[in-house]
């Protein structure tokens, strides 16, 4: 679940994630009807970590989905924009050595060229001002011959799926967060958000202009939500798709 408005300057962007950190992963889990844990263990299974990666979890929020890459024995750095996100992160991994926790902007990664194993953004490069941009620090940052996993909200194929989900994040979904989180207001634009996001087709586009091989997608819940996985052609070879 995200909550950016993209209207908005990074700045308050970030202040309103710190707003609602609190009670963040809670909203997520009502919000998803219980499915955001299910789309994390896709996500994980997806990235495929090893014990001695290094891997990227980016727009890591809280940490949650980096405590999950971290439990294969990767070495993780969590990296998000909101301070208030990063502190509620800290201190509920503060004992797992394996997890870094990193203030980082999507479009200027404060991190070296080639340097992680794979990279991953869950629910966040929708926030991102400029998803090209994103993408193409994250490619940067990816070791020749690493990957890239990403989980977004997308756009159900079925008509009918579409319909119900769309009413949902409408009609249902305000409710949900007036009783869930800690600033019901920063979700009121979401349904917005997703409606005007790219589709799978267009992202996995996106993905290959990044410079991205091999991309493929596959969608989870009939499309409400889609993974997209690349891989950064190692250095001197060019991979076909």
């Amino acid at each position: 679940m995200s909550t950016a408005d993209l209207t908005k300057k990074p700045g308050e962007v970030a202040a309103m994630f710190d707003q609602v950190s609190r009670r963040y992963d809670l909203t997520n889990t009502l919000l998803s009807g219980g499915n955001a844990s299910l789309w994390r263990l896709a996500t994980v299974r997806a990235v495929r970590p090893r014990a001695g990666e290094r891997i990227l979890d980016l727009a890591a929020g809280t940490g949650t989905s980096s405590g999950a890459l971290a439990r294969s024995g990767a070495r993780v750095v969590a990296a998000d924009f909101s301070k208030g996100m990063l502190a509620v992160g800290r201190a509920r991994h503060q004992d797992n050595g394996r997890i870094e926790f990193v203030l980082a902007d999507a479009l200027a990664l404060p991190l070296g060229d080639d340097e992680f194993d794979a990279v991953t953004i869950s629910f966040g490069l929708r926030n991102v001002a400029d998803p090209h941009r994103a993408l193409a620090e994250m490619f940067r940052v990816t070791k020749p011959g690493g990957r890239i996993v990403v989980c977004e909200f997308s756009k159900p194929p079925l008509r009918p799926v579409r319909a119900a989900y769309f009413a949902y994040l409408r009609h249902a979904m305000p409710a949900v967060t007036r009783l869930a989180s800690s600033n019901p207001a920063a979700y009121g634009y979401l349904d917005e958000s997703i409606r005007s996001w790219a589709d799978q087709t267009t992202l996995a586009a996106w993905l290959r202009e990044a410079g991205y091989k091999q991309v493929r997608y596959r969608n989870l819940s009939g499309g409400i939500v889609a993974l997209h996985r690349g891989v950064k052609p190692a250095a001197g070879v060019w991979a076909s798709e």
